[in-house]
């Protein structure tokens, strides 16, 4: 797991240069009694390309902070006997799951929002010519040989668009926070007040980002408490974690409380898949722990019962959730 911390970095311009391709050289064929039999000189093999692939690593870009070059090899030069050059191989430059990439010289944009996506972004220059590719009927020992092109090369601007995976939502001290830093140590701010988090904090389990979305109260979209700034963030989430404290009295009236701020702010949030996760489990009494099994013998979604003091059934959550996400 990778923690994100204030040096993480979103925003980067590389320098990259594609392999030149080889030349083509002059070469002859020795006979016999025949000192230049004929022209047997090879064509030079191409650069390697370069090509920018995504994967999960929120933090890769830090990675290249300090020496931020990269160049593929170039071809190889034609050989003797007819033989051409070996073509260099590829480079791959990796980065994070939501980069826009930006070559600065051509103008291209590529975007990289989903995960194993990979484009060429400059290409190896193209090999030379022997000798032996000028031969004809009428240039039986000819001389000509040309070198080998340069590869693309230029400026290639990083921007990171975060994607965020799971969006934790619910009411303050709903244990959002607790969870987010249990799963992924990212040192969210915890306290017995409303409103601890006052911007979403973000966590990467193994790849994937989790934001901590700032605490909803009844109101919310009509701008109450930290209003349309927390719905803003909830809009950008693949999926929703919606914990309910079991300090509630009523918890399964709080969680209907949360979505009908939800769905009144906008409609389309209650299309996104949602988990629902009874957190402070070792608070309980069993009156409510009954109604949530009600709850949950009734429900179409997925729910869980947890207690991140005790650690009771956190464990299987994290690798629920984890191997649902590598699925999807």
């Amino acid at each position: 797991m990778v923690l994100l911390r204030a040096m993480f970095v979103d925003q980067l311009t590389l320098f990259a240069k594609a392999g030149k391709g080889g030349d083509g050289v002059e070469r002859w064929r020795h006979e016999k009694f025949v000192a230049m039999a004929g022209p047997a000189g090879g064509d030079g093999g191409n650069g390697g390309d370069i090509y920018v692939e995504a994967v999960r690593d929120l933090g890769l870009l830090s990675k290249y902070t300090g020496d931020p070059v990269f160049e593929a090899d170039n071809g190889e030069d034609g050989q003797n006997g007819s033989k051409h050059g070996r073509s260099a191989k590829d480079l791959t430059i990796k980065v994070p799951v939501g980069s826009i990439v930006t070559d600065v010289k051509r103008n291209r944009t590529y975007e990289f929002f989903t995960e194993g996506v990979r484009e060429r972004v400059f290409k190896g220059g193209q090999g030379g010519l022997g000798n032996e590719h000028f031969k004809s009927s009428t240039n039986r020992s000819p001389k000509e040989t040309t070198k080998g092109k340069p590869g693309e090369e230029g400026e290639l601007k990083v921007e990171l668009t975060l994607v965020v995976d799971v969006g934790l939502i619910g009411q303050p001290n709903a244990g959002k926070s607790t969870l987010l830093n249990t799963f992924t140590n990212a040192k969210s701010a915890v306290g017995a007040y409303p409103f601890t988090t006052l911007q979403p904090h973000l966590g990467d389990l193994f790849g994937f980002v989790i934001a901590d979305i700032p605490g909803l109260i009844e109101g919310a979209s009509q701008g109450k408490g930290l209003g349309h700034t927390f719905l803003r963030h909830v809009t950008r989430t693949k999926m929703l974690m919606h914990l309910v404290s079991l300090e509630h009295e009523d918890p399964v009236k709080e969680y209907y409380t949360i979505l009908n701020e939800l769905s009144s702010y906008h409609k389309d949030l209650l299309e996104k898949e949602e988990w629902i996760i009874f957190t402070k489990k070792d608070l309980a009494n069993q009156h409510q722990l009954d109604a949530i099994q009600k709850f949950i013998d009734s429900s179409e979604k997925r729910v869980f019962v947890i207690s991140t003091e005790s650690g009771e059934g956190v464990k299987n959550l994290q690798d629920t959730l984890v191997q649902h996400l590598r699925t999807a």
